[in-house]
């Protein structure tokens, strides 16, 4: 021991012995002037480190060679030291060479060398109010970044993690271009309060409330707001970080319970200044055709005779296209010593697959940054987008029922009709609650324009080395107007006409404040957090309508209102307005780059929630261990680098109504009195809601553990996770005590939602050389969800539309089994007779209500994605699969093309016809509709070559592809698509696992190009 203690401290001596002789002749990079070695003033020293293209590095360690004294770069690269004139520093950052810099002046710029292989864990990635390098990360993180999703036609953001991020899984409620896309991060965890994660947008977060116009029902149920994620142009995406876990999380305090999701837009790069064009063509079909009876098989079926009508017709073929789609993207990036600017504008135009549905959209967008004052002291930021979406839709309401949706009434109409009569007018059916299709699509017409601003401004001020102070002031405001007419008609849905403008305004402000110190004594190095958060939300609506109105052909009622028709409003208008004000902090230490601790506490105070809980705190804690920086790890030619971590934290949802804290009342007749003897009836006041002062957020507490790893020189990488996520005190409207003024009541109750699973992400650089490289990657999650502690015997939701199905509801939840379970009658097969036969639970003899059996849900227990990536010389070649396992859906639609079709004039699915059912069986819901939605999916394919155009030097490179999606799906779901969920919510409790005429996928061929100037 002795010896080797005196060994280790003559290697100390070693450099500054070197230094010593070579005193003023020391060929650092960067030295330009020669001082004396050991000055004798100290002096502060500042600097900043960036990497090769100009970005900030975080966590690089900076070493005064002579003295030891040490320091680190905070998350804007800049570090203060104290050193003299003539010595040198060492700056180290893992992944890059080691520098060493000779000091010739108080202020440095050192540009790291060797960038780190992109496959590292030791990344710099987005976090909640910062930037950490991945080794630091406690928390489940994910991140994106633009490489990962640049092939295929997108329109949100969300449609991009598709398959990319274990745990996140992406659902459609409808393939209508620019409609609502349900996102979840580790299962359900609400029954009524939605699942949809936090999205923040360089920052700002956003409302999950809709930003369009919901459509009004002019006899044809409603139409759901579109998706308020579309207004982005996912061409001007950088990245995507997703906060799965609560310590990820809490920092986002009472919006943090379904996960974060953390969108970053570009910025100008480092080198010349880059001007790009992307450009697309596509070609969009029906992802599959149902398999309903042709007309010659209709005509065998052994049907009433009066139901051929002579002619011959595939009603699908009749209202499905071919779409073609085009986009066009115009961007410039720069970068200079001072800050960066980033400019696109974009116009995309997407025909729907259905006709008379299209979705246009034009966005602008502007990004720049400056610093000011001495050595970058100030950094300015400016990140601007503007969007103008045009949407045309189609009668599709998921609360038409039966007789509103212009693909049921498709599905349904007898092949053996014609489109049009001898006079070539669209026939006429005849029929109450079904109708020629393409009669409705041309006496319909839905148009919504919608404007959003999305802009925020922040100001990062050095105050002292490694005190930085930032302000973030957000505005997101967005008008939307819908147009919705019914021009008079024949059929029974009013025959009159009818015409709906419904207006939208709202608008949501942030202003945050928040400082961060990095500092480091000696091995401790310390990132501390504190900051305020102000938000405000207000959204208006109004409307105005008009019934009785002129024919088609004459004046549209949108262009002139006042040409004909009676005025009425069909829905009050509305206000509301809540605010949220946060305090947030958060503490990030590590111990010689080895022991990693994390604790963050926040306290948010919402207008929803009751005088008695208008604050909640969320808090978090975390551990990590990088055991790969462990002496007996750190030569290892197998493990490149291993971290372990662990968190425990809580998160809050407040996605419920506003004002449903406070009383409500009105005047009504039924609630009246005689005060006089004229017998006058004087309107009594009604209560309509019971106030609550004590109601407060759903928590969701959750405990991650997790592994990171690289192996075998990072040819395997990736991550474990085991996660259980338990939701407290949802928040439902159940009945009230005895005595109440309503029959019900908004309470917490004390029922838990549990969600826990394993995910993993492995990847593989399996090639890497100078002409051939592959990489590789496959995601997976699997997720139990189970009801427990309800203290009502059941809730239902999932209501099923078919003939006689009214307030027949599909989903339950319960205790003990899954959230939105299924709730039906088992079906065993067809008697002799054809009669269908139902399983008699309770062995009564009768089939009724009481034999009704839960089935499992619709939450699939396994997810996964595969991804891979090629480059061989000028080509590329990338592909992705999704899929899922263990869920099933209700097939509503197939419930509507039921048996009893036959007996009444209308088209049935093939395969009810062969299984030999008779034509009287009439409509139940049952487990005959109850399919599995396993489903294997090529999502992405993509084949690029780059020309390089070394002749034109105002030319850089042409990328000419070729791509498809949705090109084939393995799965036994009749329906058109096993990816899909219907809203059909009752009383607000979510719905889960219906698919009910929702507007059907599309396979998408694309002929592409980008062009960098």
């Amino acid at each position: 021991m002795y010896h080797k203690i005196n060994f280790f401290k003559f290697k100390k001596l070693i450099p500054i012995a070197l230094i010593f002789l070579v005193a003023n002749q020391v060929n650092a990079e960067g030295l330009t002037t020669s001082h004396p070695v050991f000055s004798q003033v100290n002096e502060t020293i500042t600097g900043v480190v960036q990497d090769q293209e100009g970005a900030s590095v975080e966590g690089a360690k900076i070493t005064v060679v002579e003295t030891g004294e040490t320091a680190t770069s905070d998350s804007l690269g800049n570090f203060s030291i104290s050193a003299s004139m003539g010595q040198t520093l060492s700056i180290s950052y893992d992944g890059y060479a080691t520098q060493l810099v000779k000091i010739s002046s108080t202020s440095i710029s050192v540009k790291l060398q060797a960038k780190k292989d992109a496959t590292s864990i030791e990344e710099v990635t987005l976090v909640g109010y910062g930037s950490q390098k991945k080794s630091d990360l406690t928390g489940a993180v994910s991140q994106l970044k633009a490489e990962n999703f640049k092939e295929g036609m997108n329109i949100s953001v969300d449609n991009l993690m598709q398959g990319k991020i274990a745990g996140v899984r992406i659902v459609q409620s409808s393939g209508e271009p620019g409609a609502g896309v349900n996102v979840s991060i580790r299962g359900i965890g609400s029954i009524r309060s939605g699942s949809t994660p936090l999205f923040v947008v360089d920052g700002v977060p956003l409302s999950n409330d809709a930003v369009s116009a919901q459509s009004p029902n002019v006899g044809l149920g409603n139409t759901s707001a579109k998706n308020p994620l579309n207004f982005l142009n996912t061409s001007d995406i950088e990245s995507i970080t997703v906060l799965k876990d609560a310590s990820a999380a809490a920092i986002y305090g009472a919006r943090g319970s379904n996960g974060v999701v953390l969108v970053t837009t570009k910025r100008g790069k480092k080198g010349e200044p880059m001007f790009t064009y992307d450009t697309y063509l596509g070609f969009s079909s029906v992802i599959k055709k149902l398999d309903l009876l042709t007309a010659d098989e209709y005509r065998s079926a052994g049907i009433n005779k009066a139901y051929d009508h002579g002619g011959n017709t595939d009603w699908q073929d009749e209202i499905y296209r071919s779409a073609v789609s085009s986009n066009h993207s115009v961007s410039f990036s720069k970068s200079t010593d001072t800050g960066n600017y980033f400019a696109s504008i974009s116009h995309m135009d997407q025909d729907g697959i259905v006709l008379n549905s299209g979705f246009k959209r034009t966005t602008a967008r502007l990004n720049a940054e400056e610093s000011f004052f001495d050595n970058k002291r100030l950094k300015v930021k400016l990140n601007l987008t503007a969007s103008d979406i045009k949407e045309t839709g189609i009668p599709n309401g998921g609360n038409a029922g039966s007789d509103g949706q212009v693909i049921i009434h498709a599905l349904m109409a007898n092949p053996t009709r014609s489109v049009y009569d001898e006079n070539g007018n669209y026939t006429n059916f005849n029929m109450n609650a079904h109708y020629n299709p393409l009669y409705l699509l041309s006496v319909y017409n839905d148009k919504t324009n919608t404007f959003r601003v999305l802009g925020n401004t922040e100001a990062t001020l050095r105050i002292l080395p490694g005190l930085n102070y930032k302000f973030n002031l957000g505005i997101d405001k967005t008008m939307s107007e819908r147009n919705t007419t019914m021009y008079p008609n024949v059929t029974d849905r009013t025959p009159k006409g009818m015409y709906v403008q419904a207006n939208l305004d709202s608008y949501n402000v942030l202003l945050e404040h928040y400082l961060t110190y990095d500092f480091n004594l000696n091995r401790h190095n310390f990132n501390v957090l504190g900051g305020f958060s102000y938000q405000k939300f207000k959204s208006t609506g109004t409307y105005f309508g008009l019934k009785d109105i002129a024919a088609q052909g004459a004046v549209a009622p949108e262009l002139n209102p006042g040409y004909s028709g009676t005025a009425f409003v069909p829905g009050a208008g509305y206000a509301q307005e809540n605010e949220l004000q946060s305090y947030f902090g958060r503490v990030n230490y590590n111990f010689d780059k080895k022991y990693l601790l994390t604790a963050s506490l926040r306290a948010d105070g919402s207008t929803r929630f009751g005088k008695n809980n208008k604050y909640g705190y969320f808090p978090s804690v975390a551990v990590g261990w990088t055991i790969s920086n462990e002496n007996f790890l750190k030569d290892s030619q197998f493990v490149n680098e291993l971290k372990l971590r662990g968190s425990w934290g809580q998160t809050g949802n407040q996605e419920v109504p506003n004002k449903i804290t406070q009383a409500s009342s009105s005047l009504t007749q039924a609630a009246g009195y005689y005060l006089y003897d004229n017998l006058n009836l004087i309107n009594g006041v009604s209560i309509n809601r019971t106030v609550n002062p004590d109601l407060k957020w759903e928590v969701v507490e959750q405990t991650n553990i997790g592994a990171d790893f690289s192996l075998f020189k990072n040819k395997l990488y990736g991550s474990l996770e085991y996660y259980h996520k338990t939701t407290k005190d949802p928040i439902l409207n159940i009945p009230s005590t005895p005595l109440s003024p309503t029959s019900t009541v908004w309470r917490n109750v004390d029922a838990k939602i549990v969600n826990k699973g394993f995910e993993f992400s492995l990847g593989s650089e399996i090639i890497k050389n100078e002409n051939f490289t592959w990489n590789f990657d496959v995601n997976g999650a699997t997720v139990n969800n189970v009801v427990k502690d309800l203290p009502v015997s059941a809730i239902y939701s999932g209501e099923v539309s078919g003939p006689g199905l009214s307030g027949v509801t599909a989903n339950i939840y319960r205790n003990g089994y899954e959230a939105g379970s299924f709730y039906m009658y088992n079906y065993l097969g067809v008697d002799a007779n054809g009669k269908y036969i139902y399983e008699d639970l309770n062995g009564d003899g009768k089939i009724d209500q009481n034999d009704r059996k839960i089935f499992e849900g619709a939450i699939p227990n396994f997810t996964f994605g595969i991804n891979s990536y090629m480059k061989y010389k000028k080509f590329d070649f990338s592909f992705s699969f999704i899929g899922q396992t263990g869920g099933y859906l209700v097939n509503n639609t197939a419930l509507d093309l039921n048996i009893n079709n036959l007996a009444s004039d209308r088209n049935v699915l093939k395969n009810f016809y062969d299984s030999g059912a008779s034509f009287t069986n009439q409509p139940q819901l049952s487990s005959l509709y109850l399919e599995k939605s396993d489903f294997l999916r090529l999502n992405n394919v993509r084949l690029g070559y780059t020309f390089d155009i070394n002749q034109l030097k105002f030319l850089r490179s042409i990328n000419l592809y070729v791509s498809a999606q949705n090109l084939f799906t393995i799965t036994s779901y009749t329906g058109y698509d096993p990816l899909v969920d219907t809203n059909k919510q009752v009383g607000g409790n979510q719905s889960l696992g219906i698919d009910y005429t929702t507007y059907p996928s599309a396979k998408t061929f694309i002929l592409g190009a980008t062009v960098k100037f």
